[in-house]
């Protein structure tokens, strides 16, 4: 039978995580705040600001 969510998730945090942890596959820290820091993805060269022209228009149907 497959674990249930409480068993189950115990088990990985108890067990596997730190398995993984030692081998060097889970990250002990992350070095950002945010999603896109963590995966090490680049921000946009640059955004519209909330009140530029296009970002004020009302989208066409």
């Amino acid at each position: 039978m497959a674990p249930v969510l409480p068993t189950g998730f115990e088990a990985i945090t108890r067990l596997l995580v730190p398995e993984l942890r030692r081998r060097g596959l889970v990250r002990e820290r992350y070095e950002g705040r945010t999603l896109r820091d963590h995966l090490g993805l680049l921000r946009p060269a640059h955004r519209r600001p909330a009140d530029h022209v296009a970002a004020l228009q009302e989208p066409q149907a």
